[in-house]
């Protein structure tokens, strides 16, 4: 794969991750347009990398947040883990038995059936971007609706949990984001934040909380598809057909660089758009994208 693919898929990548339009969705599009293969380990593993270059950037970003009101005493830290504990452990719980489900019922009878083979289908991306749509536009027309309302019992909730979303709250994202890990298309961190916007969460803690929740989430995937590539590669050397590991780690790294550089510059984009309550224009573009998305399938993309 050529440096500009990498650039383009980089920046792509980097840009929609940390906006909840779905960077997978608009990853797979743009490898689609480019003549790749979106469900080959190579590939998976080029998104698992620059996932991770979006996450470090997540990190630089959020770190200071996180300091004052996760790290900031014992007893904070101590409510944030018991809270992502318990969000992770919906999400494995929820993701990974749901993955294993959908790979069987796609593809009965074929023992060695991934999730991962079906992250090509177009019309299954526009299917998952149209759902998170609703569920952004829902969120955010509630949470307009009640922008006016300051003193209510969701404000003496947040109160008693300091800078954190609620333990309710944060099962309710955890288990969002199981849902949104065997559909490229559905937004991670529109389905998580909009989760905690509809049950109650402030949209500074639910996109606070939803980010630190992608940073524990990430190495596990990363694994995963590390394992996942090694397996093909052996699998392809005793079928004399051997992939290239290291252009493609090669590849895979620097989209991790460059995603870095545009994840910093997308999330100051969508912490600008929360704190003017325009969450719902992001879920209008979803539902337009599902469109866009449908007719790039029919054109056989």
């Amino acid at each position: 794969m050529s440096l500009l693919k990498v650039l383009i898929l980089a920046i792509v990548q980097g840009l929609a991750e940390l906006l909840p339009v779905s960077s997978s969705a608009h990853v797979v599009v743009a490898e689609k347009l480019m003549g790749l293969d979106p469900s080959s380990p190579e590939m998976t593993l080029v998104l698992v990398m620059l996932h991770t270059g979006t996450m470090f950037a997540v990190i630089v970003y959020f770190w200071n947040q996180w300091k004052r009101s996760y790290f900031a005493t014992g007893d904070a830290f101590k409510r944030f883990a018991i809270r992502a504990i318990w969000a992770t452990l919906l999400t494995a719980v929820i993701g990974y038995p749901l993955q294993k489900l959908i790979a069987k019922l796609a593809f009965p009878g074929a023992p060695k059936a991934q999730i991962e083979d079906l992250f090509g289908r177009l019309d299954l991306v526009a299917y998952a971007l149209f759902a998170v749509g609703l569920l952004i536009l829902w969120a955010g027309m509630k949470e307009r609706s009640e922008e006016k309302v300051t003193t209510n019992a969701y404000d003496k909730s947040v109160t008693r949990s300091g800078d954190n979303v609620t333990f309710s709250q944060a099962g309710w994202i955890g288990g969002v984001q199981g849902l949104s890990l065997p559909f490229r298309g559905f937004s991670r961190s529109g389905s998580t934040i909009s989760a905690g916007l509809l049950v109650g969460a402030a949209r500074e803690r639910a996109e606070r909380f939803s980010f630190a929740l992608a940073v524990i989430l990430t190495p596990a995937v990363v694994g995963r598809e590390a394992l996942r590539l090694v397996k093909a590669s052996h699998e392809a050397a005793a079928a004399g057909t051997p992939i290239d590991l290291h252009a493609g780690l090669v590849a895979a790294l620097l989209g991790m660089v460059f995603a870095f550089f545009a994840g910093l510059a997308g999330l100051k984009w969508l912490s600008s758009w929360l704190e003017h309550g325009r969450w719902y224009l992001f879920g209008i573009y979803c539902l337009v994208a599902s469109g866009v998305v449908l007719y790039l399938h029919h054109l056989r993309y």
